[in-house]
């Protein structure tokens, strides 16, 4: 069944994400063979912990990959991807923050435009797990590639499931070594950063309880629900910890010696004469 995962692990009554229109899908799998523009986009996500959701249409749906360094514009560097259940193609213009349960976090929209495959056959190449393509989008552009590995890549999973992939740029116009994550790290829908999108919301819900408290990743959710408070003029019930200041321990000068009263010097004994 069409979306079947997806579905499943959704409850939509409490999550503001689209549930997936059959029909929809049906009519943009009838359009792709007409159509060799389709729509791409890559998603931030900072849930239980931050990374980049890279999503292809195809057949109706949006093939899914977790990418958790984002993308990088640097030929030599290779990617991680873990490829994730389809969305549906209403995903691809969803932003906002989802609540609780299944992805609970924010989600940006960071990048969107159209790919090109630059095979024949789409499904033989997924098969085969070496997809070629081109991006035309606001920030990645050019030619690239999905490389299926065998799960022994650092920071993918041990066994081989299929599921670890690796996302590269190739080399062209627009490879470089620029940091595209670090120098456009803002939503193409609505030009904000996290802390906009919950401000946008309700940046209180995740006040006592949010998808992640520690490390990095809880740090970061720390500053975000704090600046969209503000945003809101509103005062965090639970105001950021600030480390204790630390106070260099005092030094105690050395006492001051006394003058000592010099001993009179000790005279010396006189000899007496001796007399005849």
């Amino acid at each position: 069944m069409v979306l079947e995962k997806y579905k499943e692990k959704r409850n939509f009554k409490a999550t503001p994400e689209p549930s997936g229109d059959l029909e929809l899908a049906e009519q943009r799998a009838k359009t792709q063979k007409t159509s060799k523009e389709l729509f791409f986009c890559v998603q931030k996500h900072l849930a239980s912990h931050l990374h980049y959701d890279f999503r292809l249409e195809h057949n109706g749906v949006l093939l899914s990959w977790a990418v958790p360094k984002g993308p990088a514009l640097d030929p030599t560097v290779k990617r991680l991807a873990m490829k994730v259940e389809d969305h549906p193609i209403e995903y691809g213009t969803f932003e906002g923050v989802i609540p609780s349960g299944y992805g609970a976090g924010i989600v940006m929209l960071w990048d969107q435009g159209t790919w090109t495959a630059q095979v024949d056959d789409v499904d033989a190449a997924l098969t085969k797990g070496d997809l070629k393509f081109t991006l035309d989008g606001y920030k990645l552009k050019g030619s690239w590639v999905l490389v299926r590995t065998s799960g022994r890549y650092p920071g993918g999973p041990s066994s081989n499931d299929g599921r670890s992939w690796l996302l590269i740029k190739h080399k062209d116009e627009w490879a470089g070594d620029v940091d595209i994550i670090e120098f456009a790290p803002n939503s193409v829908k609505s030009g904000g950063d996290f802390a906009d999108i919950l401000a946008q919301d309700n940046p209180e819900i995740w006040i006592s309880n949010r998808p992640a408290k520690g490390g990095e990743t809880g740090a970061l959710f720390e500053r975000i629900i704090e600046r969209a408070l503000e945003m809101k003029g509103k005062v965090p019930k639970t105001p950021v910890r600030k480390k204790p200041a630390t106070t260099k321990p005092a030094t105690t000068k050395p006492a001051a010696k006394q003058p000592t009263a010099k001993q009179p010097a000790a005279k010396k004994p006189t000899a007496k004469r001796r007399t005849q």
